[in-house]
C-alpha cells in the first residue's frame, strides 16, 4: 500500500482495539530489516530486556496486548529449499513465545500476552496447564492463539504425519473440549481452601476427574491445576477457510485476518459474523483484528523518507520464501512477470485463505506476479503498510474498519522498537483524540478489557460455558 493523503474523517466512533504483533525470530514480517542500525530483533533470543523494553513501552501505550505469533518448522517450499529462509532469517530461527511472558508481566500491570500454540504437537493436558499457569502469574492478562499447524517441515520435525487440512480443525474443536473440561469443570470456585488451621489445602470433593475418551483424546484426571482468573485464557484464532471459519466462529473470542485490502476481507468478516449467528453466539462479540504494518512520520514527507529507507534494507527473497511457504506455491518456478493463480497451489500445506485472496483483481494491488509479490510481502508480510502522518494512518485505519467491519489490528513492525514507539508516540494520541481508543490506564483481565468489568469468564453463549463445574458431569 502507497502513501496516504486526504482519507475519510468521519466514524461512528466504534473503538479500534490495537495488538502489538510480534515473533520470537529475527524476521516476522518485514524480512531484511534485522540488518538496520537500531533494529532490535536479533536480541530477542539472547536478551531478555528486549522483551521487558517493549512490554513497557506498549503499557505506556495503553496497547490491549501484544501478540506473538509462532511457527514450527521452517519454509522450504521457495526453490524446493529451506536455504532462503535460513539466510534471510525469515521467521528461522524460532524461539518459545511462551518463555517471556513472566518477565514482561512482572514490569507491566495492564498489557495483555496471546501467544500462538497448536493443537497438533501438544496434549491438551500440556497446554491446559501452561495457559492456567501463564494467567495466575499475570492475574488474567494471557490469551491463546490457536493454531492448527500446516507446514510439512513442521510436522516432519516434530515427528507425526500430518493431518489435512480439514480434519485438523475437526481434531481442534475435541481439542477445545477437552481443554473446556479442564479448565471450567474440574474445580469448583470454592475448591481451593487454604484453610491452614485444619491443614486443608484444597477439596477433594469440589475436584473432578476428567474422564474424556473421545476419537482422537483420551485424558482421565483433575486439572493439576487451580482456577485462574479467567479460567480458559482469551481465544484467538486465524483460520477463514470455510473449515477454519467454524472453528472460529464455535470457539474464538477474537479472530486474526489478514489481506492486502479491506475488499479481500469484508466477505471473510461477514461470513464469520453469519457463522457466529447460525451456531447461537452474538456476531459482535467476536473482535476481529487485521494486520497492519505503519510508517508512522510527523510530516508526510518524514513517514516517505522512512518507508524509502525500508525499501533499502528489505529482502525481496525473504518474502518470496515466506509466501511461498505460506502458499504452498513455488513463486521460484516461474517467471517473474507471470500471473500466479490459485489453481498453481498444489499441496494441502497451505494457508488457504491465502491462496483464496489470489482471486482479487483490484485496482489497490498490482497483479500477483512473483516480482510484485516479493515487493509487496517483503514489507509487511500479507497486510497493509499505510505510510503517512498518524492523522492520514488513522483515516486509513477507520477505512478498513468501515469497509471490513473490523474491531482493531495486529500491528506489526518494520524495525523494532522503532515501528511500536511511532504507534505509542504518534498513533495512539490520534485515536484516543478521534475517540477511537483506549481510555488511559484501563485495567482489568484479558477478557475484561474487551468485554468490561467483572466479565473475566467466557460468556454465556460460548461453548465453554456449557462444561462449567455446576454443569459438567465429568465425563
Amino acid at each position: 500500500m502507497g502513501s496516504l493523503e486526504n482519507g475519510p474523517k468521519d466514524s461512528n466512533k466504534k473503538r479500534i482495539y490495537l495488538n502489538a504483533f510480534d515473533m520470537f525470530t529475527v524476521g516476522h514480517l518485514s524480512f531484511g530489516q534485522w540488518r538496520r542500525p537500531g533494529d532490535r530483533a536479533s536480541d530477542k533470543r539472547r536478551d531478555l530486556t528486549y522483551w521487558t523494553d517493549l512490554a513497557r513501552l506498549l503499557e505506556q501505550g495503553d496497547i490491549n496486548a501484544l501478540f506473538i505469533a509462532d511457527t514450527y518448522g521452517q519454509y522450504d517450499v521457495y526453490k524446493n529449499s529451506s536455504d532462503t529462509t535460513i539466510v534471510t532469517g525469515a521467521q528461522f530461527p524460532m524461539g518459545d513465545p511462551a518463555v517471556p511472558i513472566s518477565a514482561m508481566a512482572s514490569v507491566t500491570k495492564n498489557l495483555g500476552f496471546a501467544i500462538t500454540t497448536s493443537t497438533t504437537y501438544e496434549a491438551p493436558y500440556t497446554v491446559a496447564r501452561r495457559f492456567s499457569t501463564l494467567d495466575h502469574l499475570t492475574k488474567g492478562r494471557v490469551g491463546w492463539n490457536i493454531v492448527t499447524s500446516f507446514k510439512e517441515s513442521g510436522a516432519k520435525a516434530i515427528g507425526i504425519e500430518q493431518v489435512d487440512h480439514d480434519k485438523r480443525y475437526v481434531v481442534a474443536d475435541e481439542y477445545l473440549r477437552v481443554l473446556y473440561k479442564l479448565w471450567e469443570g474440574s474445580w469448583a470456585d470454592d475448591a481451593l481452601l487454604e484453610d491452614r488451621e485444619h491443614g486443608i489445602y484444597a477439596d477433594p470433593k469440589r475436584i473432578k476427574t476428567v474422564n474424556h475418551h473421545g476419537q482422537y483424546f483420551n485424558v482421565e484426571g483433575p486439572h493439576i491445576l487451580d482456577p485462574s482468573p479467567q479460567r480458559t485464557p482469551f481465544l484467538f484464532q486465524a483460520g477463514t477457510s470455510p473449515a477454519g471459519i467454524k472453528f472460529g466462529a464455535t470457539h474464538s473470542e477474537g479472530i486474526f485476518v489478514s489481506g492486502l485490502s479491506p475488499e479481500i476481507l469484508a466477505p471473510r468478516v461477514r461470513a464469520i459474523r453469519a457463522k457466529a449467528t447460525e451456531l447461537g453466539r452474538d456476531p459482535q462479540s467476536i473482535k476481529i483484528f487485521a494486520v497492519v504494518t505503519p510508517v508512522i512520520g510527523r510530516t508526510h514527507e518524514e513517514a516517505e523518507a522512512k518507508y524509502q529507507e525500508a525499501r533499502k534494507y528489505a529482502s525481496h527473497e525473504g518474502g518470496l520464501a515466506f509466501w511461498s511457504g505460506n502458499s504452498g506455491i513455488d513463486l521460484g518456478e516461474f517467471d517473474p512477470d507471470t500471473e500466479i493463480s490459485e489453481s498453481d497451489a498444489k499441496i494441502d500445506g497451505r494457508v488457504h485463505s491465502l491462496v483464496s485472496s489470489l482471486q482479487y483483481r483490484g485496482n489497490d494491488i498490482p497483479k500477483w506476479t512473483p516480482r510484485n509479490i516479493g515487493q509487496q510481502i517483503s514489507i509487511g508480510g500479507n497486510g497493509p503498510v499505510p505510510v503517512g502522518t498518524a492523522e492520514e494512518v488513522a483515516d486509513e485505519l477507520e477505512r478498513w474498519v468501515e469497509l471490513a467491519d473490523l474491531d482493531g489490528f495486529n500491528v506489526g513492525y518494520i524495525t523494532t522498537p522503532g515501528t511500536f514507539e511511532e504507534v505509542v508516540n504518534l498513533l495512539v494520541p490520534e485515536l484516543r483524540r478521534r475517540g477511537r481508543y483506549t481510555p488511559q490506564g484501563e485495567q482489568g483481565t484479558m477478557r475484561e478489557r474487551i468485554f468490561g468489568p467483572g466479565n473475566s469468564k467466557v460468556r454465556s453463549d460460548h461453548p465453554a460455558s456449557q462444561y462449567r463445574f455446576d454443569v459438567y458431569d465429568g465425563k
